[in-house]
């Protein structure tokens, strides 16, 4: 057969097959519309909302103006007279340090003076007339988590609690905005609670929008056309990956790579800033055949996946062998 005899033959199959589907078409049963398909498809409301002048001053007074101490830090030890009891420790990720003949102290989260009581009421049941002072050297568990349109995203570390405008500013979020675009507003999430901020308010005076963090919040800075969502943590391929159509907790998920071993299975985050909302996930129950919850994603939202306890043992083996950087995992939000 001819190469122009075997054209014809596939054209006229083809025709042939064209002509038996669209006899079909008309054997199809079109569903009527769904009750209530109209609101399903409505263009989302992008109205932009602030948190009332309440919500603030709760914000407000949830902030402690004396440091507490936290896992990784650095402090000093001296105890009056007694230099084989004085000397530098780095409270652990179980939030203890090891004292000489008294043994494991637990200090997370006690200021500097609570700590001097503690060492001073542990040592005092083997040495009589013990006086103890606690500094700290170094500060390096206080972060602030900045996420969004800034140029440098990531965790910054500070000795004190520091203001949002001076967040803003060491991120770099007000340069990388590009000209047809205003920075209106920034979200601060603090646990479960968010707290939405008119950064336009804020730049033209009104210091009382001017909130102090605390250790651990995140400041999140949004803009008109942002269209990514979030995966950090305990995942292969931590970053910004860009929102696709229908995309859902799953797939996002899967673009990061997955959960890495050291990942808390059971302690995945979604938190949704443009609906104020902070959902825990156990991935048992995803995996479950049940497609109700694999949520949907929407843009801006951020997905964290926690770490299980024992990857925290590394961090131990740090600080004992500088050699041993590579059993740590330098993480997104280390606790």
């Amino acid at each position: 057969m001819s190469l122009v005899s075997k054209l014809m033959s596939g054209s006229l199959l083809l025709t042939a097959l064209l002509c038996l589907l669209t006899a079909c078409s008309s054997w199809e049963s079109v569903p009527v519309q769904s009750p209530g398909a109209a609101k399903a498809f409505e263009v989302p409301d992008r109205t932009t909302t602030y948190s009332s002048d309440e919500v603030v001053q709760a914000f407000k007074a949830d902030v402690e103006t004396e440091y507490r101490l936290w896992d990784g830090d650095l402090i000093q030890v001296d105890v009056l007279g007694r230099s084989e009891l004085s000397g530098p420790h780095t409270i652990g990720p179980d939030g203890k340090i090891t004292l000489p003949v008294s043994g494991v102290l637990y200090l997370r989260n006690l200021t500097r003076e609570d700590a001097a009581k503690a060492i001073t009421q542990t040592l005092s049941h083997y040495y009589k007339d013990i006086f103890t002072t606690v500094r700290v050297e170094k500060y390096t568990s206080n972060r602030v988590i900045v996420l969004g349109r800034v140029e440098r995203p990531g965790a910054l570390q500070f000795e004190y609690p520091p203001l949002l405008l001076e967040i803003l500013a060491k991120a770099g979020g007000l340069p990388l905005l590009r000209p047809e675009q205003v920075l209106t507003r920034c979200a601060i999430i603090r646990g479960n609670k968010i707290l939405w901020i008119d950064v336009k308010r804020l730049l033209t005076g009104d210091m009382g929008l001017n909130v102090q963090l605390m250790r651990n919040d995140t400041v999140y800075i949004p803009d008109s056309t942002d269209t990514s969502v979030y995966v950090l943590g305990a995942v292969n391929k931590p970053g910004v990956y860009r929102l696709t159509p229908q995309m859902s907790f799953m797939d996002a998920l899967s673009q990061a790579g997955g959960p890495t071993p050291e990942a808390n299975i059971s302690s995945f985050h979604l938190v949704r800033p443009s609906k104020q909302a902070h959902l825990e996930i156990d991935m048992y129950d995803v995996l479950h055949p049940n497609p109700n919850l694999n949520m949907s994603m929407e843009e801006g939202d951020i997905i964290y996946v926690a770490r299980s306890w024992e990857s925290k043992v590394g961090y131990i083996f740090q600080k004992v062998n500088p050699f041993a950087t590579m059993m740590t995992l330098k993480g997104f939000a280390a606790f």
